[in-house]
């Protein structure tokens, strides 16, 4: 009998502050170790402190997007742990009364198609520190930079069935959040950060004994380190043995999962309300006008790309992956091109430049420039390409430049009739096969005319005066 796999994810998120959740430091990325602190920061005595309103109406925007319920009155309180990062002894956090349940989006599952998955809660709280192996041999270092960043912490239902379901997961939930401006969402900043739970069971059972992993630095290795927490499990329970609640690490060099100690309980953590934060309570109206405000969700846009722009579902991902990407798309289609066209190129020779460099050379005033010159049959498409990469080093106006390289269409018949001509001699035997009903020739003819004349003949005009020599 086949095991059935339930996953439930915590992600968590840093909110796109400038500042920190109870301070004023830069809540910034890549600064020297211990030099974005404060006494806040570093929990030294009698510093009290004051609620980042930005992270408050951040985290109320996430909520919203993922479904949720935003609470009128919620509860920060105090999660009491010792570890050399926490310098309070304890995290500002959420417990009883979070700031937002019950929220639920869709997600296309690999295996099972579209698939809505639950959010159980999504709550507010600060980062710790970080601890540093690596800096100091034989030592663990501690950096305290990141201490008191804000973070939502977004806890799914058990509804995942797969490790590939788990990646799925994430990817629509980062494309989510990066819409609706709440966060960066890079898992290589430290921005997002996922902990996952697994368990086993036979299908129609109750759910088995759930496992944490954590310290997985990609989706790809989410999915990887599921995989074999899945497969420990199922060795474990086949052999007779038992699961036991643990929290592991993955080791994504050797794709293996390694325990680190005995999951805690909530009760672990003592919790309590912070003597020092009264309940946050936010206004109905407001909660309404900040869900009012929602910019256009990724399911919203591709819905829109493919029945008012009649784009195809390949063309419709691909430009809505990333926000940047589906704007610079539709400016472009602003600035005068057709969609289909507009889509093409933009999946072509534009994400090819901003994959490498994250940004986008020329702009979509510019590439509606160089289409225009394609569909006037100035140039060529090939020329039009030739055009673009130009503009990539230099903002040039793309008819001058055209003009400059001798990329721009020759139309005159004369000067076609005599590259034809040239071609037709130099190829009896493709003739005599064209003149014999090989038809599809025309193509071969058509392509050395292009190459004869520098690519500068124009491939629309060329046929008739083809044909015409060819003709038995």
């Amino acid at each position: 009998m086949r095991w059935e796999t339930v996953v439930g994810l915590e992600v968590h998120v840093q909110l796109a502050t400038r500042t920190k959740m109870f301070c004023g430091c830069p809540a910034t990325y890549g600064e020297a170790p211990n030099t974005v602190v404060c006494p806040v920061c570093l929990g030294l005595t009698g510093a009290l402190p004051v609620l980042n309103a930005e992270a408050i109406r951040l985290g109320t925007v996430g909520a919203l997007a993922l479904g949720c319920t935003v609470h009128p009155v919620s509860v920060f309180a105090r999660k009491n742990y010792f570890y050399p990062d926490l310098p309070k002894g304890y995290q500002i956090s959420q417990f009883d009364k979070p700031l937002a349940t019950g929220g639920a989006f869709e997600v296309v599952s690999p295996e099972r198609g579209p698939i809505t998955v639950s959010i159980t809660r999504l709550h507010l709280e600060e980062d710790a520190g970080k601890s540093l192996h690596d800096r100091i041999p034989g030592h663990t270092a501690v950096d305290l930079n990141r201490a008191g960043t804000p973070l939502a912490e977004i806890v799914s239902g058990p509804d995942l069935r797969s490790p590939a379901e788990a990646r799925a997961y994430l990817v629509t939930l980062r494309q989510l959040l990066v819409y609706a401006g709440v966060s960066e969402c890079s898992m290589e900043k430290g921005s997002l950060r996922v902990d996952a739970n697994l368990s086993v069971r036979r299908p129609g059972e109750p759910l088995g004994v759930k496992t944490e992993v954590k310290n997985m630095n990609s989706f790809a290795n989410v999915e990887r380190a599921l995989e074999a927490e899945r497969a420990r499990q199922i060795g474990l329970l086949e052999s007779g043995e038992r699961v036991t609640q643990v929290t592991l690490t993955f080791n994504a060099a050797t794709g293996e999962v390694k325990p680190l100690r005995s999951k805690e309980d909530a009760h672990d953590y003592r919790y309590f309300p912070d003597p020092d934060l009264p309940p946050l309570v936010l206004e109905s109206a407001w909660i309404t006008s900040t869900r009012a405000a929602l910019p256009e969700l990724p399911a919203a846009r591709r819905n829109r790309y493919a029945t008012a722009m009649g784009l195809p579902d390949y063309d419709v991902g691909v430009l809505t992956a990333e926000p940047a990407v589906a704007a610079y798309f539709e400016a472009t289609v602003a600035a005068g091109v057709e969609p289909k066209t507009a889509a093409n190129w933009v999946m072509g020779e534009v994400l090819s430049g901003w994959n490498d460099t994250g940004v986008f050379a020329v702009s979509p005033e510019r590439l509606a420039q160089v289409v225009a010159m394609v569909e006037s049959g100035t140039v060529s498409l090939q020329a039009a390409k030739r055009i673009y990469g130009e503009l990539v080093t230099a903002d040039a106006d793309p008819a001058a430049l055209a003009t400059r390289l001798g990329l721009v269409q020759v139309r005159d018949e004369d000067a076609l009739a005599g590259w034809v001509d040239e071609v037709v001699s130099a190829h009896p035997d493709e003739v005599a096969r064209f003149r014999a009903g090989e038809a599809k020739l025309i193509g071969f003819f058509v392509g050395q005319v292009m190459k004869r004349s520098g690519g500068k003949a124009d491939p629309k005009a060329i046929q008739p005066i083809l044909k015409e020599r060819l003709a038995p």
